[in-house]
């Protein structure tokens, strides 16, 4: 009897121990699962770290491409819609009976600002095409949202040019498709803001109406969109001076189109 009963104690000692060795595989078991998830989603986690940087700097690349394509197709689209106002504004003198000769035209280069300046009252930009490009002195540069600036020194491989913001810059401008005309300049203020100045009172407009470029100028062509006008103010009783929100934001300014007048030089030997 005294040995059967110091058996007892060791039997269940090892059952206890066989239990807890179960359960402790167990626990491992599982552990061993869980520590695999983790595993797992740790690397999924930089896996899409790696492949989300990795996407960016590639969609940065064609974001680029894209943006030059689509410099590239507006500038095609410029030239085609000057060619058919020129064709609209030869049919509009010929149903007037006059003689009509040859009608002015512009050449078109596109080109990307690579330097500007916009918190001087004398603000400037580079391009980055020059003279072995085609541009030229005297050349108007504009967008799809309107004018920017004017070329004002050219070298092989870039081009100065004064910004509309920049208070020596004065634009001939329309109200309308066929109102007064006067001088449109930066009011040195507002990035969007302008004035246009030298509006005869006589002429009547709306608040909203739009103001174009007006073909006064040997440096832009005619109708461009520039922005829409505001309140009016009476300078010396004699003109208006009108407000106008411009359509262009200078501070995105990136791909833009340099418009050359081809009959400048033979106009500006007359001397008016």
């Amino acid at each position: 009897m005294p040995k059967e009963r110091s058996i007892l104690p060791r039997i269940i000692s090892a059952a206890i121990f066989i239990l807890m060795e179960i359960a402790a595989l167990q626990l491992l078991s599982r552990n061993a699962s869980l520590q695999q998830i983790w595993i797992a989603r740790a690397a999924h986690g930089v896996m899409g770290t790696v492949w989300g940087s990795t996407q960016k700097i590639a969609n940065y690349f064609n974001l680029r491409k894209i943006n030059e394509d689509l410099a590239k197709e507006n500038f095609e689209l410029r030239e085609e819609l000057d060619t058919y106002r020129s064709e609209a504004h030869a049919r509009r003198i010929d149903s007037l009976g006059i003689a009509h000769g040859r009608v002015q035209g512009f050449d078109y280069v596109p080109a990307e600002v690579i330097k500007i300046s916009r918190n001087k009252q004398h603000n400037y930009m580079i391009l980055n095409k020059g003279y072995e490009d085609g541009i030229q002195e005297k050349s108007g540069i504009i967008t799809r949202s309107g004018v920017v600036g004017i070329v004002d020194a050219v070298s092989a491989h870039h081009a100065y040019a004064f910004s509309f913001q920049n208070s020596d810059i004065s634009i001939s401008g329309r109200l309308g498709e066929e109102g007064a005309t006067g001088l449109l300049v930066w009011d040195g203020v507002r990035s969007n803001g302008a004035i246009l100045q030298e509006v005869p009172l006589q002429y009547k407009y709306e608040v909203g109406d739009t103001v174009y470029t007006s073909g006064h100028s040997l440096v832009f062509p005619p109708d461009i969109p520039l922005g829409l006008a505001g309140d009016a103010k009476v300078i010396n009783g004699a003109t208006n001076e009108i407000r106008v929100d411009l359509f262009q934001d200078f501070t995105a300014i990136r791909y833009v189109t340099v418009v050359h007048n081809t009959a400048f030089d033979e106009v500006e030997d007359f001397g008016l």
